[in-house]
C-alpha cells in the first residue's frame, strides 16, 4: 500500500486510536480498585479524624478502622434503624441524600468504641461554601448531646480563607459544645469573634475573611445534625 496515500494515514490513524485507546482502558481497568480502596480509606481517615485518631500508615487505615468502628447503621428521621449490615452507612451518598427532605433521608450513623471503653456517635454532613461543597464528620458523645470531635474538609475554598474549616485550630473549637438548650436542639453557632447567638445556643468563632464559608458551616450542622434529632433524644433518655 502506498504510505502517501490517504487510504493508508486513514488506516493507519484509526489502528493508532484502536491501540491506545485498548492500552488506556487495560491501564484504567487495572488501576480501579486501587483507586476505589484509596478513595474508600481516605473516608475511613475522615470519620476516624471526627474521635483524633490517626492510622499509623497508609496500609493499615481500614485495619484501624475496623477496631475503632465497631458498627454502621442507618436511621430514619424517627430515630428508627432501618439498615444496620456492615458498611450500609458508608455507603451513603451524602451529596445526594441531603437534597431530599429531611424525613426521606438516609441518616448514616457510624458507632465507635475508643480505648478507654467509651461510646461516640459520628454523624456525616454536608453543606455547601464559597466555591464548592463543604463537608465533615461530627462525633457526639453517648449523651446525645456533648460533641466529641469534629472533621470538615472542602472542595475549593480560598486558601487562608474559607480553606481554614480544614485546619485543627478551627475544628478543635467544637470540642465539648452542646447541640441542646432546655431539652431543645440548637446545634452550633459560627460567628464573629465577639459575638453571640441570640438563641442561647453554643457557638464558635468564624474564619477571618471567610465569612461564607462559616455561615455554610453553620447552615450544614444545623441541616444536617437537626435530622438527627430523634436519634440524639433517643440516647439522651437511655441515659437518665
Amino acid at each position: 500500500m502506498n504510505k502517501n496515500s490517504n487510504t493508508y494515514q486513514i488506516l493507519y490513524s484509526a489502528i493508532m486510536v484502536v491501540v491506545v485507546g485498548a492500552v488506556l482502558a487495560f491501564v484504567y481497568m487495572a488501576l480501579r480498585p486501587q483507586q476505589q480502596r484509596n478513595i474508600a480509606n481516605d473516608k475511613r481517615q475522615q470519620i476516624l479524624s471526627a474521635v483524633h485518631i490517626t492510622a499509623p500508615s497508609d496500609d493499615e487505615v481500614e485495619q484501624t478502622y475496623n477496631k475503632y468502628i465497631v458498627s454502621d447503621f442507618v436511621i430514619d428521621h424517627n430515630g428508627n434503624v432501618t439498615d444496620s449490615a456492615r458498611n450500609a452507612a458508608f455507603g451513603i451518598d451524602m451529596k445526594a441524600n441531603v437534597k431530599l427532605a429531611a424525613g426521606k433521608r438516609q441518616l448514616p450513623v457510624f458507632k465507635c468504641r475508643l480505648d478507654d471503653g467509651s461510646v461516640k456517635y459520628i454523624i456525616p454532613v454536608y453543606g455547601a461554601g464559597l466555591w464548592g461543597a463543604i463537608w465533615g464528620y461530627v462525633a457526639v458523645d453517648a449523651d446525645g448531646d456533648t460533641v466529641y470531635g469534629a472533621y470538615f474538609s472542602h472542595e475549593g475554598e480560598t486558601p487562608g480563607l474559607g480553606a481554614e474549616i480544614a485546619k485543627e485550630p478551627f475544628q478543635k473549637q467544637f470540642e465539648g459544645k452542646e447541640l441542646y438548650k432546655g431539652g431543645q436542639f440548637k446545634s452550633i453557632g459560627v460567628m464573629k469573634a465577639g459575638q453571640k447567638p441570640t438563641n442561647g445556643e453554643d457557638c464558635v468563632d468564624a474564619i477571618s475573611g471567610g465569612t461564607i464559608t462559616s455561615r455554610g458551616v453553620e447552615s450544614m450542622l444545623k441541616g444536617c445534625m437537626g435530622a438527627y434529632d430523634a436519634f440524639f433524644k433517643r440516647l439522651q433518655s437511655e441515659n437518665e
